[in-house]
């Protein structure tokens, strides 16, 4: 095998271990706030998206509450979240392309298509409720030393285990069914080879364009241009290391694996280090209201995911794969997250803004909130472990020397 093989094999074409990715996600989370002044984020912009439909039909969603304050003016091309989602988006389907990974994709039950709807407006609307997705109100969050964000986090872990109690409903299992459309596939080999030669010229395409439209974003603005860049590399890594939330999440409930909440924690851990860096030089972190909204927010979000089968990042990248349910899934979030905006007079006036936005370096002074933070990782390390020991099959008691199983 050729060098040129070699290293497509090993480095396009394999999945990559979730824990190190979810490392270099933190990294790059830490540089992309220190360089943007803003969290790595998704579910704003989609609500933006959602406030841009509206629009369409004679509303002025700009004059409504919410969206004074996530704001909605220019488009999604004038936007650091919404060129960054765009860079995203690209950057999966290229990683997509070049593993040979794309397909269109039906789920086996057209049942799961409402399925993935209901738990993407769930989803949707949980985590707008609560400022935040898995990444703006958890894995970027609590780095950014908001105490709302520890709150979400713990609510979206109990949410996810109401939403496995849900999906294992009889009326919502599924079948599993084997298509012959796989097998047949990868019995023909040479036909392999020749989809696989045409989606890497079909992913290098799409890089280029990625280029090009990180380009053009630069000659207007160098954070938007680094925006976009940005994105690439984290659709690229989501995609290449199957990062979702979700199962991480659902795995606490039901096989006690460890590998994904390890990683995300660990991701969590490294960006805390950048982050107080770069709050340190003058960056300002985003801080959110501590009150119920955080709590019940978090649990419509762990309830939806696992309804809807993927968080945030777990839907983009198997969007861009081919997989019809989470395109799905990702309507579904727009609009949940709009149903917010439409209805924040009632719930932010009652469930978010009477409460104080807590900043665990202003309250804690800014060397405690670190080691704070550390030590609420630690701790959640911790109970990671202790939880996967319950999945850990019991060793019967050894007998004593001579003594025989009895056969009654």
């Amino acid at each position: 095998m050729s060098f040129l093989s070699d290293f497509r094999e090993r480095y396009l074409v394999r999945f990559w271990s979730p824990l190190p990715a979810l490392v270099a996600l933190g990294v790059a989370s830490a540089y992309y706030f220190a360089i943007t002044g803003t969290f790595w984020a998704v579910t704003g912009e989609f609500t933006r998206w959602g406030g841009h439909v509206i629009s369409w039909f004679g509303y002025t969603p700009q004059e409504w509450s919410y969206f004074k304050l996530i704001g909605l003016a220019g488009t999604p091309l004038d936007r650091i979240d919404g060129v960054m989602i765009i860079g995203m988006l690209l950057g999966a389907l290229c990683a997509a392309l070049w593993a040979n990974n794309v397909s269109l994709r039906w789920p086996t039950s057209r049942r799961r298509l409402l399925q993935g709807l209901v738990g993407g407006i769930i989803a949707g609307f949980g985590a707008r409720l609560a400022m935040g997705c898995n990444l703006a109100a958890f894995f970027t969050g609590i780095p950014m030393f908001s105490l709302h964000a520890w709150a979400f986090m713990l609510a979206t872990v109990g949410g996810a285990w109401i939403g496995v109690k849900i999906c294992l409903l009889p009326w919502l299992r599924t079948p599993l069914k084997v298509g012959s459309q796989a097998s047949s596939l990868f019995g023909d080999v040479e036909g392999t080879r020749r989809r696989a030669s045409l989606q890497a010229r079909l992913g290098t395409g799409v890089a280029v364009l990625a280029i090009a439209f990180a380009a053009w974003r630069f000659d207007t603005s160098l954070v938007l241009g680094m925006a976009v860049l940005f994105g690439l590399l984290f659709g690229g890594l989501i995609e290449r290391a199957q990062i979702c939330f979700t199962s991480a999440a659902r795995d606490l409930w039901t096989t006690g694996r460890t590998r994904a909440a390890y990683g995300i924690l660990l991701g969590m851990a490294v960006a805390c280090v950048g982050t107080f860096g770069a709050i340190a030089l003058g960056a300002s972190p985003k801080i959110f209201w501590m009150g119920p909204n955080a709590i019940l927010g978090g649990v419509l979000f762990g309830i939806g995911i696992v309804v809807a089968g993927g968080c945030e990042t777990g839907w983009m990248y198997r969007a861009m794969e081919g997989q019809v349910h989470f395109w799905v899934v990702g309507v579904g979030n727009v609009i949940g997250g709009t149903l917010v905006a439409v209805y924040w007079d009632q719930l932010g006036t009652s469930l978010a803004l009477p409460y104080p936005k807590i900043n665990l370096l202003e309250s804690f002074g800014p060397a405690s909130g670190l080691l704070l933070t550390f030590a609420g990782l630690a701790i959640a390390m911790l109970l990671v472990h202790l939880n996967a020991r319950r999945f850990q099959p019991k060793r019967s008691p050894a007998r004593e020397p001579g003594q025989t199983e009895s056969l009654a």
